[in-house]
């Protein structure tokens, strides 16, 4: 029996078309359902994590604009089809697209890139700022060894491990450096990632805004445990801050000799 034809082949096409039109936002609201979290780069906690997410912002907003233009340029070319214009034509669009599609937007590309991304790399260095009235920073030593870290108070002789107390809404420069193998110094939400080498030691700035409580991960892969060579960082009010460290250096310092003596 022949199939008599109809348009129930059109039906079907529009009823997949909207099928279609309904799953495109879902997948695209899964697609950034991972933007928020301990460990994510798009929930800033402070100014060097915010330079960070505005130049991936930024990028992604160009890299979007450029991907629309390539397609329609495809769809278009698709569209009109090999024999729509003449050879001569056809060799001067090719040129025209060389340059400015070769040439001119990948210049002005990484123009912008280094015109928005230097100020965003700034705010990972320790360059002085704010003004005679703005917090000095605190210094911390982070040492890495495989698989946990080493969080030192040079000023105050107080050593943790796998946890870091800063000041909320004060600079913290951080010293990485590393007692075996390359680890990387991480704490996504308050600033960049920076290496912690053996015999060398790089600093890196972060600040958190607000206290709270902040995942560091070691982002360099250094062997075995390395998923687990993770940190907490706990950002305190200042004056809580202080009394903690007070108190920290108190039981980390060694007795007088005279005290030592008597015991």
């Amino acid at each position: 029996m022949k199939r008599v034809p109809g348009n129930g082949g059109a039906a079907e096409d529009g009823l997949g078309g909207r099928i279609h039109a309904a799953i495109l936002p879902v997948l695209g609201a899964l697609s950034v359902a991972g933007c928020k979290g301990p460990q994510s780069t798009l929930d800033p906690a402070g100014p060097s994590a915010q330079a960070i997410a505005t130049v991936w912002w930024w990028m992604l907003a160009v890299a979007v604009l450029v991907l629309v233009g390539v397609v329609a340029a495809w769809l278009l070319a698709m569209r009109r089809g090999a024999a729509s214009a003449p050879r001569s034509d056809s060799d001067s669009l090719e040129r025209r697209w060389l340059v400015w599609g070769g040439l001119v937007l990948p210049s002005v590309s990484i123009a912008a890139l280094v015109v928005f991304g230097s100020p965003a790399g700034l705010h990972q260095l320790p360059f002085p700022g704010g003004g005679r009235d703005a917090p000095a920073p605190l210094e911390i030593q982070a040492i890495g060894h495989q698989w946990w870290w080493e969080l030192n108070y040079p000023a105050s002789g107080v050593t943790l491990r796998n946890e870091m107390r800063i000041p909320a809404g004060r600079p913290v420069d951080v010293l990485t450096g590393s007692a075996d193998v390359i680890h990387s110094f991480w704490v996504p939400r308050l600033g960049g990632k920076l290496d912690a080498v053996p015999g060398r030691t790089f600093r890196v700035r972060l600040q958190a805004d607000e206290p709270g409580v902040y995942r560091g991960q070691c982002a360099e892969f250094c062997g075995r445990d390395h998923a687990h060579m993770t940190m907490t960082v706990i950002a305190m009010d200042a004056s809580e801050f202080d009394a903690w460290l007070a108190s920290a250096a108190t039981i980390a310092r060694p007795p007088a000799p005279a005290e030592a003596a008597s015991q």
